[in-house]
């Protein structure tokens, strides 16, 4: 049977990276595939889906609602416009133009990277503190709280944080000096997961709103994302995304709205452009139950297979020096592979170049390429494809 990539013309790839959003992210599992089918098949009302939505995310992270998104970024910037805005409508018209609004975001410096894009395209500023002496090699310190506390004002919208492991100061920190201020905390944890666990870790923590990626290790559409978190926020960024052209009085607020005064409903909002569809919400939401109802161990020990019979096949060759790296159901194993030049014929960008432009194109972790390692990462590879791998450099590695 011919794919539809062959017939759009269009290559399959061996995908060895991980779920990246260039590579078109995972492999999503076949109930979450004939869901979305199925979502094609009927008509919905938008809000009445988004607000089902929100109480099952609500279910399963402990939020007080949840929404789904365009992808983690869209999550950012509806989370990010939120906290600008509130539920006031007119200032929902008025962005990106943030003139006159709190429109400050406080960010650790060491934690700014180029998704923060998102925060700053609702019309906030940054405001960075801290310095990452201790990434630059220049000491030991990095942000503080009294940094951020220094640094929350009458304009300060929200306070950003990345969470990623060894993240400083640790964010219950951050969350006490601001909601000491009386200022929310937006977490982005579009990649921190798994473990399963970190769906709910930090709502209890206390965030106020937390931004997961729909498309990475839950395998729903690649254009989705969760934004989960205060109710009255979750709203604020669902009323600046969902299509609100109708009469006043056909407007029938669903319980995400409950109890919220809103003195009108605005136009469309900045998040308009980043609509997510009733696929892509169906197709989340199912992806997003069998995660966390998937076996830990089994979802462990299919990827650890993976990556021993690649670490199998390549360990013999020349040149390569291979090791398993294994944070156990926390994490993702991998391999990494030390590629000596002088044995191996080439450096390690250029043999990940030569199977990438081979046939099957096969990608891999470049991110320790300086280091002259390779990371194969097992998330989306399929049964067979160690195989293949294993074959093209042997290829390779023996020929140069």
């Amino acid at each position: 049977m011919v794919s539809i990539y062959e017939q759009l013309g269009v290559r399959t790839i061996i995908n060895a990276r991980g779920t990246a959003t260039r590579l078109s992210g995972g492999i999503m599992p076949e109930v979450a595939a004939r869901a979305m089918l199925e979502a094609t098949r009927h008509c919905v009302d938008m809000v009445e889906l988004q607000n089902r939505a929100s109480e099952i995310i609500a279910e399963i992270t402990g939020a007080q609602a949840g929404l789904v998104t365009g992808g983690a970024a869209a999550g950012l910037l509806l989370g990010t416009a939120a906290c600008i805005t509130g539920l006031d409508p007119a200032k929902m018209d008025r962005l990106p133009d943030t003139r006159g609004m709190r429109r400050k975001v406080v960010m650790i410096r060491a934690q700014r990277n180029s998704y923060d894009h998102a925060v700053r395209a609702s019309g906030a500023i940054i405001h960075e503190v801290g310095l990452p002496d201790r990434l630059t090699g220049a000491g030991v310190r990095d942000a503080e709280p009294w940094e951020i506390a220094d640094a929350i004002d009458e304009d300060t919208a929200c306070v950003f944080y990345v969470a990623h492991p060894g993240a400083s100061p640790p964010l219950r920190e951050v969350l006490a000096v601001a909601h000491d201020a009386g200022v929310p905390v937006l977490v982005d944890a579009a990649a921190r997961l798994p473990p399963v666990d970190n769906l709910q870790n930090f709502v209890e923590e206390g965030a106020d709103l937390v931004v997961f990626s729909g498309g990475k290790a839950i395998l729903g559409p690649q254009a989705s994302g969760i934004l989960c978190g205060r109710r009255d926020l979750v709203a604020a960024a669902a009323l600046q995304m969902l299509d609100l052209d109708l009469h006043p009085q056909q407007w029938q607020p669903p319980a995400l709205f409950d109890g919220l005064h809103l003195p009108g409903l605005p136009h469309h909002g900045i998040g308009r452009s980043a609509k997510v569809g009733k696929e892509q919400i169906v197709g989340l939401l199912v992806a997003l139950r069998h995660f966390v109802a998937e076996d830990i161990q089994e979802r462990h020990a299919r990827w650890r297979y993976l990556v021993d019979h690649l670490a199998a096949l390549l360990g013999r060759l020349p040149g390569l020096e291979v090791t398993v790296q294994d944070p156990g159901t926390s994490g993702t194993p991998c391999l990494r592979v030390l590629v000596a030049p002088e044995v191996a014929g080439m450096s390690a960008l250029e043999l990940a170049l030569r199977l990438q432009n081979g046939r099957p194109g096969i990608h891999v972790d470049l991110g320790r390429v300086d280091d002259s390692l390779l990371i194969f990462n097992p998330t989306c590879l399929q049964e067979g494809e160690p195989a293949v791998i294993g074959q093209r450099m042997a290829e390779l590695v023996s020929h140069g």
